[in-house]
């Protein structure tokens, strides 16, 4: 017997020097740069790892044996998460194996098979009280099952298992963030064997990102105090730089949704510091800007995103120990952090001069983007999600937008063009069209809006270049096209995906509206006020809400001299002007205010007050 202690405290002492021995080798290959030579010198710690477990468990479990054991567990884990740059699944199995290790010695192997790794976990800590010598490394394996839980959102399990290392068994905490503050692990002895990563360092870990992660998920739910405190923690545990990045953006993000825009500046500017240009505290510098009013920033803040997002971040080696950024949620496109490609960073950038009329750069912009799309040196363009994007096609009619609104026609019809090639396929034939009408077939052939768009900025080009008839015969091949078209072609496909902003019958009904205008404005420039008269008429009667309708319809009658139409028009008009407005729950896709804009009578109110005053004379007389 005193033989078989012996040897067995021999190989003990042989596997302690080997595991002391793998931890100081991935030390060194840890201040290696990223090479060959490190990268084999971790393979060979790993293999040297796995084979000093097999050897470990390929004996009877014995609790002069398990500390060592379950450390050489951990180290393996350790290692092996570090060089997938997080948890997998897999790494279960191994915390699994190790408990069922520590319940053999006390004869309780049956309670493995009942309620998965939580009651193994109940089962060990439970008799871990008569193992004293377990409980620094049961506490290290703790942590690692802590981390494996909280990277796959097993929050449930993750607070029953700090409830039971914290000794609450009576539930009388039940948030985790609480309890991984009072968890206060069992240092290793200092005699014990090496680890690449110790207990109480896991717990710093942790704390860290579980703090972020409640943080975001506060700040994305709308819960901004409790986001604050949440993120406040984070920012004041383990936090390395990259991280810090995205937690002093989301403390800006959740302070300017509180409306203290001036806080969440020092934090941006903290964020921005460093070598490195990081895009999401740029994104939110964008946004907060936006809200202040300070559109020049705002603009180039979109623009350093843009140029930061086509620079090739080199990586740098990875710590080999448990990160942070292993426990953190994937990357989301809802996130408020989530910054997109550098495709998305122009769309927003060209959308946004749009928006605010810097027509030029608008343009130059969106043509950068057609270029990215199109060449596919990008991934396939999908559109930013908060507020939700366009799709490809509108993206080309925005572009046409700009393009007409910086004085740029031929450009415009180019990109037209290139849109209709490659929507071809869409595009109802005429004969197909003229057949239906003359049998009086119902059924109308599906066309998206966006197709009839096309034809409607066509046609604005053409009246930039002077072009009436060309202009005219636009704006018909539009009419024509929505008049077929009904809001019950709501089919799932492309149109579907591209109204994004409001119903496909509103979108309908304004271009139908701004095709009618913008002929009718034609027909007014080259002296044909009758033929104007009748397409405002039916301008009004297809869009009743369109105001800029009403006000062309009511010049054209008075200029036909028309007075009591034009009389009671206006009465008529000037009751639904002093009518509180309904402000629109979702905005027009972007290339429709646009073109709204363009077709808007610029003198609406001294229009009316000529009327009025019009009117008076006439009751005088």
């Amino acid at each position: 017997m005193a033989h078989k202690t012996s040897g067995l405290s021999s190989c003990l002492d042989l596997w302690r020097e080997k595991n002391d021995q793998l931890v100081r080798q991935t030390k060194v290959a840890q201040n290696l740069s990223l090479s060959l030579r490190r990268q084999q010198l971790v393979q060979d710690v790993l293999e040297g790892l796995r084979g000093l477990l097999h050897s470990l468990q390929g004996l009877p479990a014995a609790v002069s044996v398990l500390p060592l054991e379950l450390t050489v567990i951990c180290n393996f884990i350790t290692l092996r998460a570090s060089l997938a740059q997080g948890f997998t699944e897999d790494l279960a199995t191994d915390i699994q194996r190790g408990l069922e290790r520590v319940l053999e010695t006390q004869e309780q192997q049956e309670a493995k098979l009942e309620h998965g790794l939580r009651g193994l976990w109940d089962s060990v800590l439970h008799v871990s009280s008569l193992l004293p010598e377990l409980l620094p490394a049961l506490h290290h394996l703790a942590g690692l099952q802590a981390a494996l839980w909280l990277s796959t959102d097993r929050l449930g399990d993750l607070t029953l298992l700090l409830q039971t290392l914290n000794g609450s068994q009576s539930r009388a905490s039940e948030e985790p963030l609480l309890l991984l503050k009072t968890w206060r692990p069992l240092a290793e002895e200092s005699d014990g064997p090496l680890t690449l990563q110790d207990a109480r360092s896991l717990r710093g870990v942790l704390l860290t990102a579980f703090a972020y992660r409640q943080g975001l998920r506060e700040l994305i739910t709308g819960s901004l105090p409790r986001a604050l405190s949440s993120l406040h923690e984070a920012a004041s545990g383990l936090c390395p730089w990259p991280v810090l990045v995205q937690v002093y953006t989301a403390l800006a993000t959740c302070l300017r949704k509180m409306g203290k825009p001036q806080r969440a500046m020092l934090y941006l500017v903290e964020a921005v510091k460093g070598e490195s240009t990081w895009g999401p505290p740029l994104l939110e510098a964008s946004r907060l800007y936006q809200q202040l009013g300070n559109t020049a920033a705002e603009i180039e803040s979109l623009e350093l995103l843009v140029e930061a997002l086509s620079i090739t971040h080199i990586p740098e080696a990875p710590q080999l120990l448990i990160e942070v950024e292993f426990l953190l949620p994937r990357p989301d496109p809802a996130s408020p952090l989530h910054c997109g490609t550098q495709s998305q960073a122009k769309y927003l950038l060209a959308s946004r001069c749009l928006q605010t009329r810097r027509a030029e750069d608008a343009a130059e912009h969106y043509l950068d983007l057609l270029a990215l799309l199109l060449d596919g040196s990008e991934p396939k363009f999908s559109p930013p999600p908060c507020p939700p994007g366009p799709c490809v096609p509108e993206v080309f009619l925005e572009a046409t937008a700009a393009l007409i609104q910086a004085g740029r026609a031929q450009d415009a019809l180019t990109v037209c063009e290139e849109l209709l090639n490659r929507t071809s396929s869409l595009l109802p034939k005429r004969p197909r069209l003229w057949e239906d009408a003359r049998k009086g077939t119902k059924e109308s052939p599906h066309c998206s809006p966006w197709i009839s768009a096309i034809y409607l900025l066509q046609g604005q080009a053409w009246v930039q270049l002077g072009a009436r008839k060309e202009a005219v015969s636009e704006f018909s091949r539009c009419l024509e096209l929505l008049f077929q078209a009904t809001p019950k072609d709501k089919e799932p496909g492309p149109a579907s995906s591209c109204e994004h902003g409001c119903t496909s019958d509103v979108v309908l009904q304004q271009l139908r509206a701004a095709a009618l205008i913008s002929r009718g404005l034609e027909w007014v420039a080259s002296g044909q006020d009758n033929k104007a008269l009748q397409d405002f008429l039916l301008s009004v009667q297809v869009c009743p809400g369109n105001q800029d309708a009403s006000f062309h319809l009511l010049q054209t009658l008075r200029r036909l001299d028309r007075r009591d139409e034009a009389t009671a028009f206006w009465q008529r008009l000037e009751a639904q002007t002093e009518l509180p407005q309904e402000k629109a729950t979702r905005s027009l896709p972007l290339y429709l205010e646009t073109y709204l804009d363009w077709i808007r009578p610029p003198d609406r109110e001294t229009l009316l007050e000529e009327f009025r005053t019009s009117l008076l004379k006439t009751c005088e007389l």
